[in-house]
């Protein structure tokens, strides 16, 4: 009989949305009692430390003792709740839960880390949306192309002229810091590269770290045939028959087909997923499709998200899962596994192939792999 092995990801998961929770829990406290004051609308971390959930995904020997650490604490509550109900014993019950609690290996400085950035906490105020990125890509093309260049990569001539040569912004970089880290890196500048507090307003900033996650995401599948990492379906205003929904975000927890239009007949309309056409005609949804999307911003962020010119997008069917994050990708209109562009990082075993046996078309396989296969992302040591 085998030994079931313990599951550190699991474990991971747990103690990452534990610290999470009671940080940001923490300063909500201290925001409604005034003792945090606010950057650019919101709440900043008012202490020197935080704690630093990168850590765990680094070192598991961190983990470990971590929960070696809670289990000595643990077992040290116990003991008291015991020395009270006991009491020929309390003396000695109090004697070894304080020496559990001293002696536990805690993992010392390594779960603490230097909040120099105030916003750590600090989120985008609107959902990452189509007319962010393309805002974020005008802003970034007038003050940052010269240094990161076009594809973040940061290897122009300018850029390695300087004494620190700027960071590769079509990496994990973006997914392994907080929003509010590069918030503040914007804001105040960071290395060679000037503050932007001046020149541009809170919005911009959070525009242009918008377009940073598309561009490297499109980075991403044009380098791989994937999505790297999980990337978000940009929220954008839409025009529906016989609906009040009028934007992408109103359908929270649903799948969503986004169909870009072209000279092909447009796919019928499917019970399982809410469907959007963009590209379609300038008045209203149109053909078998009920909502369309005719915002200006729409059709280049996707250009953006994707890696593909605008030109070439019709035909591209793109789907999202209940959690939003961008999913799969076809532009044959014949659905297969191989369309499967993101992928849990942290998923074990292989619903997509125990799926296949199951049957069905190849949409019927991707949107039951979407459900049996969430994407648990980490974002600057934290699950989303």
């Amino acid at each position: 009989m085998s030994i079931p092995q313990f599951d550190w990801e699991a474990c991971i998961n747990l103690m990452l949305q534990a610290m999470q929770g009671a940080q940001l829990g923490l300063l909500r406290l201290l925001s409604w009692l005034h003792l945090a004051r606010d950057i650019d609308g919101q709440p900043a971390w008012p202490f020197a430390l935080r704690l630093s959930g990168e850590v765990l995904l680094i070192d598991h020997n961190v983990v470990r003792a971590l929960v070696s650490a809670l289990g000595c604490l643990v077992a040290a509550l116990l003991l008291l709740a015991l020395a009270v109900a006991w009491r020929r014993r309390r003396w000695l019950l109090l004697g070894l839960a304080v020496a559990l609690v001293l002696l536990a290996p805690w993992p010392d400085q390594a779960l603490l880390t230097t909040a120099a950035t105030p916003t750590s906490f600090h989120t985008s105020p609107e959902r990452f949306s189509a007319a962010g990125i393309v805002r974020g890509e005008q802003l970034y093309r007038q003050q940052c192309i010269a240094c990161h260049g076009a594809d973040g990569r940061g290897n122009t001539p300018l850029g390695l002229s300087l004494e620190v040569a700027p960071p590769n912004l079509s990496s994990g970089l973006l997914w392994r810091r907080f929003d509010g880290d590069l918030y503040w890196s914007l804001r105040h500048g960071k290395g060679g590269m000037p503050a932007f507090e001046a020149s541009t307003s809170p919005a911009d900033r959070w525009a242009l770290l918008d377009y940073l996650k598309a561009n490297a995401a499109g980075v991403g599948v044009t380098d791989t045939g994937s999505w790297p990492r999980p990337v978000a379906l940009p929220d954008m205003a839409l025009d529906c028959r016989a609906s009040t929904v009028t934007r992408l975000d109103q359908w929270q927890g649903q799948r969503i087909r986004l169909v870009i239009g072209g000279t092909a007949p447009l796919p019928s309309e499917d019970p399982r997923l809410q469907s959007v056409l963009l590209g379609g005609q300038a008045s209203g949804a149109v053909g078998a499709i009920a909502c369309a999307s005719h915002e200006a911003t729409a059709l280049r962020a996707i250009a953006i998200l994707t890696g593909v010119p605008e030109e070439r997008l019709a035909g591209t069917e793109l789907l999202a899962d209940r959690d939003g994050w961008l999913r799969a990708r076809n532009s044959s209109g014949q659905w297969s596994q191989q369309d499967m562009l993101c992928r849990s990082p942290l998923a074990s075993g292989s619903p997509v192939a125990q799926v296949a046996q199951v049957g069905g078309s190849g949409l019927d396989q991707l949107i039951a792999a979407m459900d049996e296969e969430p994407v648990r992302f980490i974002k600057g040591g934290f699950v989303h």
